[in-house]
């Protein structure tokens, strides 16, 4: 009972500590701090090179954190600045379960069914507690979600979806990521979930910094 009430009162007072670290803040110091609010990835990672801002979520599909975290992100997209540009991308750890929902993600992105199968997915693992940790079980999502045996299995061991599984797992690495949900904003800051605080306090920060970037990073 004594274990059950400290970790409340944890989960309670982290929304407090980041409001204390905000008033204690000097009048002119921005708003959000490099080192206290967010981290600048060194070296930065290669961006995006069309005139827009890239902010990339990187997520797993097992991850509840990230589970609760998407309705929000959902509706912060309906009215996001034209300047950004917003990705997804499956973080990949030393774990072979997220490789294989990365390799799930991208053959979704393949097959041009993601937006229909982002949520399902999501929802199979976190509310119907189906672990989809092998080929075999995805294969069997994609078929109750109306993909083709064949158009799955092609695409799911392709050299394009390979090539990007490789590319997340690099980002992963290069990044300093060690949770997820995370946001890279021009792949050059990092938010961290516990970071930022909230949910809310992390769109807070990635607008602020993607605002930053767009006006020349000054």
């Amino acid at each position: 009972m004594i274990k059950k009430l400290l970790f409340l009162f944890a989960l309670c007072t982290v929304p407090m500590l980041v409001l204390a670290a905000d008033a204690q803040r000097p009048v002119d110091e921005p708003l959000y701090a490099e080192g206290m609010d967010y981290h600048l990835i060194v070296p930065s990672l290669p961006s995006v090179d069309n005139g827009k801002v890239e902010v990339v979520e990187m997520f797993w599909y097992g991850c509840p954190h990230c589970f609760r975290f998407d309705p929000d992100v959902n509706k912060w997209l309906q009215g996001a600045p034209d300047y950004i540009e917003f990705k997804r991308m499956p973080a990949i750890f030393n774990n072979p379960t997220w490789q294989l929902h990365a390799t799930a993600f991208y053959t979704a992105e393949a097959l041009g069914v993601l937006e229909k199968l982002h949520q399902p997915l999501f929802d199979a693992i976190n509310v119907h507690k189906r672990p989809l940790n092998s080929e075999e079980l995805l294969q069997q999502f994609f078929l109750e979600q109306g993909v083709s045996e064949a158009d799955f299995s092609k695409t799911f061991s392709s050299f394009a979806v390979k090539t990007r599984v490789n590319r997340a797992a690099d980002i992963s690495g290069k990044s300093g990521l060690t949770g997820v949900p995370v946001i890279l904003v021009a792949c050059k800051y990092r938010i961290d979930g516990p970071t930022a605080g909230s949910y809310e306090r992390l769109l807070k920060i990635f607008t602020f910094l993607a605002d930053k970037e767009h006006k020349g990073g000054s």
